[in-house]
């Protein structure tokens, strides 16, 4: 795969492999894919807890209606 990803980014994959956090072009940009990802998960992670936190503070409240898991069940089966 051929890219053309501009100048301050190829200034920046010179700057990293100078420093030696990589070897050559293509380990700089397999790091970053990677830190990408890890990224994104992350994000998913902390959305996924401030979720179940509002759900929970709303719970507690009483101000949204619980289900028990038997009930789910229940209605699963129907």
């Amino acid at each position: 795969m051929n890219i053309t990803i501009g100048r301050p980014y190829e200034e920046a994959i010179r700057r990293i492999i100078d420093k030696e956090y990589a070897g050559n072009q293509t380990e700089v940009i397999r790091q970053a894919i990677l830190a990408y990802e890890r990224m994104i998960e992350e994000e998913e992670l902390m959305l996924v807890h401030r979720g179940v936190s509002i759900e929970m503070v709303e719970a507690l409240a009483g101000t949204t209606l619980l289900t028990s898991l038997d009930e789910v069940k229940r209605l699963i089966t129907k």
